[in-house]
């Protein structure tokens, strides 16, 4: 009997609606339902390239001496700087050149930066953490936390929580394009993390179960429709269980659609970005939304441009092609200028091709940020050259003369108004901006503030006494009890 009580509950409860936290995050702290406006607030679309993309492929040199020292470090992988697959050449405002060229299947992100919407910032990372591991700098990027892995929140959280003038509570502030919770959103309990919206639904067990189908007697319910009444109670997997299937219920009640606008690439990565631009017309209150796109862990077979198969050609495409769709379509609806898109990745690639026609794990990278509100057209950071001698130092490696949370912190202060980077980036000083964004700039704070009342923070979320969740007592065997007799009304079968 133990065993049966134990099966049905893993599969209306466990089956269900914890697979709905899974897929939710730790917890959905959703309110009203959301109808579609023009949003008055910014919001930030964090693009990170799992893998360390070799950023001389997409911005190479095309002119002067570093032309030559990466000819001579890439023979067979270098972008031809003229001709049919030569790079495309960038140059500024007034027309001057400025020596790097985009990889010539980045045709959109090269529109961007004409149009004065694209920057890219040198030679950007961690200036206080050299390693070669993805696992360790991914971790150490999306924490915020160079040199630091135990911590407990993302800087995604810390910024949310830190974030001012937040009025009304949003009803989706955060989201994770992704199967599962990013690290950059770790320890949000107002985060929603989903694969795409279609498949954001309970769909366990039998079909017939699942919800009420035309044809069905009148009045008949499935799992779904009977979700609310069985997480009534308080217990720790009822509370997550009302949170996950107020998540569902939001969005459910959105007018989500998988069908694309003409024109729009089609591959999974810009799907991801229609679900955000969705989102975001939407009026959800959302401040953060994360999107990944790996595969850039090239140590063999890499490609450069041309005929024949080149993969960096097809990746730097799918990449160009979804972040150009997404802020044309952000541009049509006058989102645009209140909408700002961060590529990074976790590390550069070696100046040197391997001998196996790729490149190795590096250190300094270029960063892209994209948006109404960035000055573009424009390189940022400082720009050391390939010369060997230069990046002796370095062992062969672009350096990194950029923090990159010099760039956050700007982005943080002059488009959403929060200076707290003691907060959000805690151990950072330091701070000046480069002006890549349109703003007014703030004094940075690099202390936690005792108390700001105009601060939304994180709900209260004890954690239970160490054992106290192996320990059997009368009051859970009552409660289990009542949630099963509860169960069985609800579905008929008493």
């Amino acid at each position: 009997m133990t065993d049966l009580r134990i099966d049905r509950r893993e599969f209306l409860k466990g089956a269900c609606a914890t697979a709905a936290v899974g897929a939710a995050g730790p917890s959905m702290l959703f309110s009203s339902e959301a109808q579609a406006a023009l949003n008055s607030y910014d919001t930030v679309v964090v693009v990170f390239l799992r893998g360390g993309i070799d950023g001389l492929n997409l911005v190479p040199p095309i002119d002067g001496n570093d032309r030559g020292f990466y000819e001579e470090a890439r023979p067979s992988l270098n972008i031809a700087a003229t001709g049919t697959y030569g790079a495309l050449p960038l140059t500024l405002a007034n027309g001057s050149a400025t020596g790097f060229g985009l990889h010539p299947s980045a045709t959109g992100l090269k529109e961007l930066w004409d149009g004065g919407k694209l920057a890219i910032v040198h030679s950007c990372g961690m200036p206080t953490v050299v390693t070669r591991s993805h696992f360790d700098a991914q971790l150490y990027l999306d924490l915020g936390t160079p040199g630091q892995q135990g911590v407990g929140t993302g800087w995604l959280t810390r910024a949310w929580t830190t974030q001012p003038g937040i009025g009304a509570a949003p009803v989706m502030p955060q989201l994770a394009v992704a199967s599962r919770q990013p690290a950059n959103l770790l320890g949000a309990t107002q985060s929603l993390s989903m694969s795409s919206p279609s498949d954001f639904s309970l769909n366990s067990g039998a079909y017939q179960w699942q919800q009420y189908r035309s044809g069905l007697p009148a009045g008949t319910k499935g799992v779904n429709e009977t979700l609310a009444s069985l997480w009534a109670g308080q217990t720790g997997l009822e509370r997550a269980g009302q949170r996950a299937d107020a998540a569902l219920r939001v969005i459910g009640s959105q007018a989500y659609t998988s069908t694309l606008p003409a024109g729009w690439p089609t591959s999974t990565f810009a799907r991801q970005l229609w679900t955000v631009a969705q989102s975001i017309r939407f009026n959800l209150g959302l401040r953060f939304a994360t999107v990944d796109l790996g595969g850039w862990d090239t140590h063999d077979g890499q490609g450069t441009a041309g005929s024949g198969y080149h993969y960096y050609q097809n990746k730097i495409a799918e990449l160009s092609q979804a972040l150009t769709a997404f802020y044309n379509e952000m541009n049509t609806g006058s989102e645009a200028p209140r909408v700002t898109v961060i590529v990074q990745s976790e590390f550069g690639r070696r100046v040197r091709q391997n001998g196996s026609g790729g490149t190795d794990h590096g250190y300094g990278n270029p960063l892209l940020v994209l948006g109404g509100a960035v000055n573009g057209r424009r390189f940022y950071g400082q720009w050391l050259g390939l010369d060997p001698q230069i990046l002796s130092p370095y062992f062969g490696d672009i350096p990194v003369t950029t923090d990159y949370r010099r760039v956050f912190s700007e982005l943080l202060i002059r488009r959403m108004g929060n200076n707290r980077l003691g907060d959000v980036f805690p151990g950072y000083t330091g701070y000046s901006p480069l002006g890549v964004f349109q703003g007014t700039d703030l004094a940075p704070q690099y202390t936690a503030m005792a108390s700001a009342p105009d601060v939304a923070r994180l709900p209260a979320n004890p954690q239970p006494a160490y054992g106290e969740s192996l320990r059997e007592t009368r009051a859970r065997q009552r409660d289990e009890e009542h949630w099963f007799r509860k169960l069985l009304a609800a579905l008929g079968l008493t």
